[in-house]
């Protein structure tokens, strides 16, 4: 056995690991469902949502009265949400690819400006565009491998916008050295750039986290959008700008809403998201962010 295993604990099968569930005070009021979620969903990611139903000084011990179902809702709710999520950045990224590629292509007059470190500031700008060039290097789209029979390493502006990653892709905008650039782009989403570029960059790391199947609903990303000042009426009284609200997945969610509306009116997204919100346990609401009155709020309030 190595040295590094000496100090692991065993490892458990399905069985046992409900009798630590039943022996920390979770009542199983269906032991097939349990172990079904066991076999398919592993331990230690379903543990994750336990939190909201221990107790406050002893994380190992459930609230009296819990039930395996509350846990597994609360898990399947999420799961739901990481699919919405992902669904908005998807139409967020195909957006952004588009107007990012023509304010370059228009404004600058200078259709390889992505690659041209003169326009762009920050030290990551050169690893970004070393991601970008090997991105191209591996593409098998026909549109690139077209341009790379002509001999072209890099292909003008609007062909990489359809290769180009998310993460990628929000760092160029935020890199970009004039602001009236990035204020080109921010005006189609009726945001100041300021707020867009930090926006952008959050929904990206929401983007990577729903991507890696990790838990969303109570655990946003470590860096926090910053949230405009000046917007529709609609977006700044529906977000919650006071201290329990700020980084919370809610405000997430609200600027989803808000950048969906601008990109495609009528989108049954915020819809979806608003009903989605109202089928999480009211007690839960404070852990994901939204305000006791977040359904009253304009942006929800006239779907």
């Amino acid at each position: 056995m190595s040295i590094n295993t000496l100090n692991l604990k065993p490892k458990k099968t399905y069985a046992e690991q409900l009798a630590i569930l039943k022996s920390r005070g979770l009542e199983i009021e269906d032991e097939a469902l349990a172990l079904h979620a066991l076999t398919h969903h592993n331990y230690y990611r379903l543990s994750a949502y336990r939190l909201p139903y221990t107790l406050p000084k002893a994380p190992d011990r459930f609230i009296p009265g819990t039930q395996f179902g509350q846990i597994w809702r609360l898990y399947v709710f999420d799961q739901d949400l990481r699919r919405l999520a992902w669904s908005a950045c998807e139409s967020l990224e195909i957006s952004l690819r588009a107007r990012w590629a023509y304010v370059l292509a228009h404004s600058l007059n200078d259709p390889l400006a992505y690659q041209n470190q003169a326009y762009f500031n920050g030290p990551g700008f050169p690893e970004t565009r070393r991601r970008l060039e090997e991105d191209l290097r591996q593409s098998h789209e026909p549109f690139i491998e077209h341009h790379r029979r002509k001999g072209l390493l890099w292909p003008p502006i609007w062909v990489v916008s359809e290769v180009i990653t998310f993460g990628s892709l929000t760092r160029l905008i935020r890199y970009h050295n004039e602001a009236r650039i990035r204020q080109q782009i921010a005006d189609t989403y009726a945001l100041d750039e300021r707020s867009f570029c930090s926006i952008i960059h959050h929904l990206a790391l929401i983007r990577n986290k729903v991507a890696h199947h990790a838990r969303l609903w109570d655990n946003p990303p470590n860096v926090r959008p910053m949230l405009p000042k000046k917007a529709t009426a609609a977006l700044l009284k529906t977000l919650d700008y006071t201290p329990a609200g700020q980084g919370k997945v809610y405000n997430s969610l609200v600027l989803l809403a808000h950048l969906i509306q601008c990109i495609q009116p009528g989108d049954p997204w915020p819809h979806a998201v608003r009903d989605h919100l109202h089928t999480l346990d009211s007690a839960l609401l404070p852990r994901l962010g939204a305000p006791g009155d977040w359904s009253s709020r304009p942006l929800w309030a006239a779907l």
